[in-house]
């Protein structure tokens, strides 16, 4: 069995404005950037392979959590939003109406104007994942809450009409398990704790 860990970059400029960053590649804030010098890692993870979106938010995260960076893998970045990027959730649920509603209510299958689906994430993310069960090497990954959710997908059948089977805090490693025979499942424990770093 692989094990793979799942970690959050830390909050950008726009996530403290509550605007959508989709594939826009949005620096981390002063905040941000003081917030994961507080996290730490399992040193047994210091011997992981590591692979990060290729935005930067995700390199800078590693970097400040002292990670030796292998590689970045387009099929982590963050879920296309097409043309909603920038935009904030409420002026699209002012301005979209029952479409909106409509749209939120697919879960899975909810699309922004031009973007992706999360289906469509989890299809890509798929891809990374038996990959990495493939080379049988332990993965840490540092990526996006819209991968992440998508891999919550994978591992429980949830549909995203619904509350999430598990919360995914910032400070926190989403757990994954690996094999080449069926889905990836959650781990035990299903969420790690970062930190704080002494």
């Amino acid at each position: 069995m692989t094990r793979l860990a799942m970690i959050r970059h830390a909050p950008t400029t726009w996530n403290e404005a509550g605007r959508i960053q989709g594939q826009t590649d949005t620096p981390l804030s002063d905040a941000g950037k003081q917030m994961v010098t507080g996290w730490t890692v399992p040193h047994s993870w210091k011997t992981w392979d590591v692979v990060t979106s290729p935005l930067q938010r995700t390199r800078d995260t590693a970097q400040l959590l002292g990670l030796a960076h292998d590689r970045s893998d387009a099929r982590l970045i963050e879920m296309d939003w097409g043309s909603w990027a920038g935009e904030t959730l409420p002026e699209l649920r002012s301005r979209g109406g029952q479409a909106m509603v409509a749209n939120e209510a697919r879960g899975i299958d909810f699309r922004p104007q031009d973007g992706e689906s999360p289906r469509d994430v989890a299809k890509r993310l798929a891809l990374f994942l038996d990959s990495v069960a493939a080379s049988h090497r332990n993965t840490l990954v540092v990526t996006h809450r819209g991968v992440m959710r998508a891999a919550l997908t994978l591992a429980t059948n949830w549909d995203m009409t619904g509350p999430p089977p598990l919360k995914l805090p910032r400070d926190g490693a989403l757990m994954l398990e690996l094999s080449r025979s069926g889905p990836p499942t959650l781990g035990e424990p299903a969420m790690r704790r970062l930190g704080p770093r002494t």
